[in-house]
């Protein structure tokens, strides 16, 4: 049985240049939208990797290139705290 790995994009704090203020920032892959939550949530956490998600547009409106954040992992780096045998 073949098993179809997905890449999910993930976005920490020092690539968006550890920006203090919520807003939308151009981006090299297009406008990333931050809110106070997710600052909030950089500002306890400095390590934790958002989800990129692309913002669904409207049928007449062009909003191709705007992200916004998601899911989040604190600490992407850490390895487990359990062993398996």
């Amino acid at each position: 049985m073949a098993v179809d790995r997905i890449t999910v994009d993930k976005i920490t704090w020092d690539r968006v240049g550890r920006v203090t203020e919520p807003g939308r920032y151009m981006y090299t892959f297009g406008w990333l939208t931050i809110t106070a939550g997710d600052l909030n949530i950089w500002k306890q956490y400095p390590r934790a990797a958002f989800t990129l998600l692309a913002r669904a547009s409207e049928p007449d409106e062009n909003i191709a290139g705007e992200f916004r954040l998601g899911a989040f992992d604190v600490a992407p780096d850490t390895p487990l705290p359990f062993t398996t045998h």
